[in-house]
């Protein structure tokens, strides 16, 4: 499976004493680590626990790997289920037009959604929500700039609801015919 190999370790935190010029005892780092599949994270984690604690040993020092899962549950890979993205897809495709539904690349974003498709058949969509026309400028959702085109949240809500209500229908029309 080509993408257990696309995989990314950001180092976001950086913590080592507080004064400029000493050498503090100890140091500490922390950050994120994201993977195309569940697999691909086991194997990241493995690895980051294995370079971490070589690297140390190479320096003569002592490194302890503390992926904090009593405290914090890892984000899993969100994986669409290929029949509920089929089904969404054939929804937004009847409503919006086949034009305006585009299929956007792969992301490794760690989002709650993940948690919800373990359990359940489900399908992660982005819905458009930026207006190039009518704004001056259009910035990604997670950037301070970042402005809701608020006229597109009747048609998300929209969209959601005409896809469990078709999922409904067909769910019913299936069982009648058992």
């Amino acid at each position: 499976m080509m993408y257990y190999f696309f995989q990314v370790v950001s180092v976001t935190q950086l913590r080592g004493g507080d004064a400029y010029n000493v050498i503090p005892e100890s140091a500490s780092f922390g950050g994120t680590f994201r993977s195309m599949t569940d697999e691909g994270l086991s194997y990241l984690m493995k690895r980051v626990k294995e370079t971490v604690e070589a690297q140390a040993t190479v320096h003569r020092c002592a490194a302890t790997v503390d992926f904090m899962e009593e405290k914090l549950k890892h984000y899993p890979a969100t994986v669409n289920d290929e029949g509920m993205y089929a089904h969404s897809k054939e929804v937004a495709e009847a409503m919006l037009g086949e034009a305006n539904v585009k299929v956007a690349p792969r992301s490794m974003g760690g989002e709650d959604f993940a948690f919800y498709a373990q359990r359940a058949a489900g399908a992660f969509f982005f819905i458009g929500v930026g207006n190039e026309t009518a704004m001056d400028s259009v910035h990604p959702v997670h950037s301070p700039h970042f402005v809701l085109d608020e006229g597109v949240l009747p048609i998300g809500a929209a969209f959601h609801t005409a896809v469990a209500i078709e999922y409904l229908n067909r769910s019913w029309k299936l069982q009648e015919h058992e």
